[in-house]
């Protein structure tokens, strides 16, 4: 092959190079940014803003490494910039046949076919410059070049997660159980190995839970450890006071120091007097140091105390202290602290009214009151005019006497008396005369429920509204009910037990205010009218009462007394009483239950018994004034 034929294949094939590689760029920033992903090129931007690629001659190698000689290098380390190379700028170079030997595509082979070098030489420029124009026409209709592109979803591993929680929620792909109680918690490797340093740990070495399908999490609480599996797949974690501890204690052992971080300041700005030292020593047990800190902080004014001139020195002070310390800011241990000084002053706890009833004379209009220092009962006023099977209410320290009847006819008046004035004032009457019916209140409303309107038995509840100052109706019960017992516990209204006309009940249902719909409970475990009902921490107590009419010739008079716990939706049966009472009023003072009066099937009765929750003992107190069953028995604060 000539010198000439391969200066013009070295022009020919530089000029396609530089057409392929030389270009700008489309603009003056290759990157694009959109809600997809980022493109970036790696060239560099040249002064027109187009970007400026790197022919062979720019690079500091032989250029015999692409096929051809040259007597030098050319070297442009020390320039400002990059230019771009022109076909005019090329010199011819001379190619040997050792240097085409490395760059196949530069040759042409020559094949003996009997035509003159002429001929092939005409021919072999016209396929070059056909094939030439074709490759350059391919070029130039392309969009312009660039170099390489990356390409990143900004949201990938948002979607990715997703998708694996998708599969956690249908159980797919699950690859480890996870067993807490009696919870099985199916789950991915590795997405616990990714977010846990404790999974990690124990998914990548060499241990026995590593080759186990399921791995028992001994002292876990299953509904925290499943929390903080969502929240591996999620990253979202709800805090609540009722579970803060567990989900610290398990964050804690799982190794999640987000989650760590996250309970504790939500611990920190839960912080009070009543519960920084429980705090504080479980931060202690967890090796939380920053809660610790802040909870200690919070108790230092304790300390400070200690170091007073006024306590310093006084011994039997400072045991007082502790005491009275202990008692108050470790709530949970209560039970255990109980002393004659933590019982609370007889002059904070109220004062017991015991209104009407029936005595000998049919009637008592009567009211008395106990003092529980002197362990007393007098006399103090007088309603103004009869009333038997009525309902007694507290509201804003005053006392609300509601319907009953007054031997001729049902009522449905309303009275208040105000014990501090020791006067009466008359209140807009319900809509519906009442007798044998309830009072009680919830949340800052009266309800009167159920009860006798001469005619038929109620299943209806009205309420007061002392804002408005009028009797509306609500939801009605599922059951008529007449002699019922009614109580408040934790943001319900309970009816428990009465007659229907037919029998005595011993069913119970409850009123929620806030969705006005009355819910059966557990039945008590005997029928029971004229029931005494009260409540005392968290629990709900039936006390006497009958289980048949008096019509009934079976019917017999109650001393049994069961008590209700809504959490469990179950009753339980405590000591009795000395004696069978029926239409007996009972009352909390203090904290200790009182059965007042009754009737015990011969006489209406004017002894009195406390009942303790704690010993579960009844005691005698001091006996009423005047013997008299069915009374209003409640507790003002004066």
């Amino acid at each position: 092959m000539s010198g000439s034929r391969k200066e013009f294949d070295v022009k020919q094939i530089l000029k396609i190079r530089w057409r392929w590689f030389g270009h700008q760029a489309s603009s003056p920033n290759s990157a694009v940014d959109s809600q997809q992903g980022e493109f970036w090129n790696r060239g560099q931007t040249g002064a027109n803003g187009g970007r400026k690629f790197l022919d062979p001659c720019s690079l500091q190698l032989p250029l015999a490494s692409i096929g051809y000689r040259r007597s030098s290098q050319l070297d442009f380390q020390n320039s400002p910039s990059w230019p771009m190379a022109s076909t005019s700028e090329v010199p011819a170079f001379e190619f040997t046949t050792e240097d085409c030997g490395g760059a196949h595509w530069l040759d042409r082979p020559e094949v003996d076919d009997g035509t003159s070098e002429e001929e092939n030489e005409s021919d072999s420029s016209s396929c070059r410059t056909s094939n030439s124009s074709q490759t350059l026409s391919s070029c130039h209709t392309m969009e312009p070049c660039s170099s390489d592109e990356f390409f990143q979803a900004l949201n990938h591993a948002e979607q990715t997660f997703k998708k694996m929680e998708n599969y956690l929620r249908h159980k797919q792909l699950c690859d480890v159980i996870l067993v807490a109680g009696d919870r099985r918690i199916p789950a991915h490797r590795l997405v616990l190995s990714s977010v846990s340093d404790y999974f990690a740990a124990m998914f990548t070495n060499d241990v026995r839970e590593a080759r186990q399908e399921e791995i028992k999490m001994e002292d876990v609480e299953p509904n925290s450890l499943w929390s903080l599996i969502q929240y591996a797949y999620t990253g979202r974690l709800e805090l609540k006071e009722d579970n803060i501890e567990c989900l610290l204690s398990t964050a804690c052992l799982l190794q999640l120091s987000q989650v760590v971080e996250a309970c504790c300041k939500f611990l920190m700005k839960q912080l009070h007097p009543s519960n920084c030292l429980g705090i504080r020593s479980f931060a202690d047990a967890q090796g939380c140091t920053d809660l610790h800190k802040v909870a200690h902080n919070y108790t230092m004014f304790l300390a400070d105390m200690e170091n007073n001139a006024l306590f310093r020195d006084d011994i039997e002070c400072q045991k007082l202290i502790m005491e009275a310390m202990k008692y108050h800011l470790l709530p949970e241990r209560r039970p255990m602290l109980q002393s004659p000084r933590t019982k609370p002053r007889k002059s904070t706890v109220g004062t017991l009214f015991a209104v009407g009833g029936m005595d000998s004379t049919k009637g008592a209009t009567s009211i008395e009151k106990y003092d529980l220092r002197t362990n007393m009962w007098t006399p103090v006023a007088n309603m103004n005019g009869r009333r038997l099977q009525f309902g007694v209410a507290v509201l804003d320290d005053k006392l609300y006497v509601v319907g009953g009847r007054d031997g001729l006819k049902t009522l449905n008046t309303v009275e208040c008396y105000n014990p501090k004035t020791k006067t009466w004032s008359v209140m807009p009457p319900m809509s519906t005369h009442r007798h044998g019916l309830g009072v009680a209140v919830l949340e800052g409303p009266m309800y009167a429920v159920g009860g006798h309107d001469g005619w038929s038995y109620l299943n209806t509840v009205e309420r007061w509204d002392p804002q408005a100052r009028q009797w509306n109706f609500v939801a009605t019960m599922s059951t008529p009910r007449s002699t019922v017992g009614v109580a408040v516990l934790s943001g319900k209204l309970y009816a428990v037990g009465g007659r229907d006309g037919s029998s005595c009940l011993k069913s119970v249902e409850c009123f929620d205010p806030h969705t006005n719909k009355w819910t059966l409970c557990a039945q008590m475990s005997k029928r029971r009218g004229g029931v005494g009902v009260t409540t005392w921490n968290g629990l709900l107590y039936a006390i006497g009462g009958h289980d048949a009419p008096a019509s009934n010739l079976t019917s017999r008079l109650s001393d049994c007394v069961e008590r209700y716990d809504p959490k469990t939706d179950m009753w339980t049966a405590v000591a009795s009483m000395s004696i069978s009472r029926d239409a007996v009023g009972v009352c909390l003072l203090g904290d200790k239950l009182y059965a007042v009066g009754g009737y015990d099937g011969q006489t209406y009765l004017n002894t009195v018994e406390a009942y303790d929750p704690q010993t579960n003992e009844w005691t005698q107190v001091a006996p009423l004034c005047l013997g008299r069953a069915g009374a209003c028995v409640v507790t003002v604060k004066l």
